[in-house]
This record gives structure tokens, C-alpha cells and sequence, in this order.
């Protein structure tokens, strides 16, 4: 279904590239962005695409919702990493943020996004597809790079992307790491990156890592991405290969990742 999008757009920004890419085209597409960051990385390069950034804690809810009421903002989409450590600590969290969070059976990720999606629905505010604006960073199906994958490691996808995709039907995680048929990591609360590390330390070398989208994929948050940092991680710890959903995965700066792949000896492919 189309949706008629408004000329003045929230974005809600976490750390990384992406929401500087989504900033980037709906400014050249002629729309006036208005952004809440809840990073630090990545407010300098926003603040160049967005008309107005605003610094919050992910857990301001009434703050936010001022921002975006004062501003008229009718629609906004959330893009980029916000840590989910944070529902660890709870600092800076409202009285109402608080209230909120004990209300859900469980912090996964799909309760959490959820409740924040119901609060700004009954403020006025609908969350769009993340994919609307970016949709040339979502990936088609083949191998990306130079590399091409052994019978070894696509018997490691298959197992890998089974197990990912049976991860993200409990909503645990989005990724997993497979060495020889053998569990190496599950993602859980510590993300891609620190799943990676870990994996690839217990295989020491050519582990693969598989990401997935969940099997009942909300397109309002959780769109598994991998950029740069993704592929350095994989450098660092000796893991060679990546797969990812085809279709359903956005690659941030795609011809460095590829490059970067073929460079360090990386299979990179979408399934």
C-alpha cells in the first residue's frame, strides 16, 4: 500500500550512517526533515540534511513528543542503532518512559518498538516503512563481490540462515555466526558487532555470519543492515564471509563495502 507522504518528515535518529542517508535523500527529494537524535556519532552529519536536530535520551518520551507536536510532525521514521543497553540502566528515562516499560511482558525488541509506535500513533504521528526513503540500499539476491562462497561455507548459509530466521521468530536476534555445521553465536541483547567478535574468536578463523530479516518482519523498525563497520569487524576477528536476506537487507555504502570485501578476501552475498 502507497502512502501519501507529508513534505515535512520526522526522522528518529540512532548512531550510524543510515540516518544520515534517509536525511540526505528525502532533502534531495525536496522534503524538510526534522530530526531527534538519540546518538551522539552521527549529529554533525545530520545537522547537514536535516533542518532542525534535536539532542534526546531514548528514554524522553515526553520530551520527544513535545519536539514533534511543536514542530507538526505528522509522520516520522526511526532509523540507526539505539542500544539496548539502555533499558538496563533506565538513566535519564521519564516517569512516564518508566510507566510504560511496565506495562510489556517482555523488553525483545518487537514489545519495546511496539509500545513506542502505539504511544505515537495516539499522539498523531504515524511511523513509516524505514525502507521508503532508502530503498536503493536494499539488496537483490547473487554474490556481491569478486569472492565466490565453497560448497563448505554454503552448507554453513543454509544451516546459518535456518537458525537466524528461527532466532528472529522468538525475536532474539537477527544474526548468527556458523563455523563447519557448528553454532558459533547467536545475536542477543549485545548486537551484530559483538556477536561477530565473539563468534569468530571461538572459530578463530573462517567463520560465516548470517543475517536475516525476522519471519513476520515489521518494516517500521528492526531492518537488519551491515555497512563498513560490519565487514572491519569480520577483518578483525577472521571471519569470511557474510550473507544477508536478499530483498529484505539494506547495505549503507555499498561500493566500499564490496570493495572493502574483495580486498580482505571476504565472500559477501545476499540470499
Amino acid at each position: 500500500m502507497s502512502v501519501m507522504l507529508e513534505s515535512k518528515q520526522g526522522l528518529i535518529a540512532g548512531d550510524g550512517i543510515l540516518p544520515v542517508k534517509m536525511a540526505q535523500y528525502a532533502k534531495e527529494n525536496g522534503f524538510e526533515v526534522v530530526c531527534i537524535s538519540l546518538a551522539s556519532d552521527n549529529v554533525k552529519q545530520l545537522k547537514k540534511y536535516c533542518a532542525r536536530v534535536y539532542s534526546c535520551h531514548p528514554g524522553e518520551i515526553n520530551r520527544i513528543e513535545k519536539i514533534l507536536k511543536e514542530e507538526q510532525i505528522k509522520q516520522a521514521t526511526f532509523l540507526g542503532k539505539v542500544h539496548k543497553r539502555v533499558l538496563l540502566q533506565l538513566y535519564k528515562f521519564d516517569a512516564r518512559a518508566i510507566e510504560l516499560l511496565k506495562t510489556v511482558k517482555r523488553l525483545n525488541d518487537d514489545e519495546v518498538m511496539l509500545l513506542i509506535v502505539g504511544e505515537f500513533e495516539k499522539a498523531g504521528i504515524t511511523v513509516l516503512d524505514q525502507t521508503i526513503f532508502i530503498k536503493n540500499l536494499m539488496i537483490p539476491a547473487g554474490v556481491l563481490g569478486k569472492h565466490k562462497p565453497t560448497c563448505e561455507q554454503l552448507e554453513d548459509v543454509n544451516y546459518g540462515f535456518w537458525l537466524a530466521k528461527e532466532m528472529g521468530g522468538v525475536d532474539v536476534g537477527q544474526s548468527v555466526v556458523i563455523k563447519d555445521k557448528m553454532i558459533m553465536a547467536v545475536e542477543a541483547i549485545e548486537g551484530t558487532d559483538a556477536c561477530i567478535k565473539r563468534g569468530a574468536k571461538l572459530a578463530r578463523k573462517n567463520a560465516s555470519v548470517i543475517k536475516v530479516s525476522k519471519p513476520k518482519q515489521d518494516k517500521r523498525f528492526d531492518i537488519p543492515a551491515v555497512g563498513l563497520r560490519t565487514l572491519k569487524t569480520m577483518k578483525r576477528y577472521k571471519a569470511d564471509l557474510l550473507a544477508v536476506e536478499a530483498n529484505e537487507t539494506i547495505i549503507v555504502d555499498q561500493e566500499k563495502v564490496i570493495k572493502f570485501a574483495d580486498d580482505n578476501n571476504i565472500v559477501i552475498m545476499a540470499v
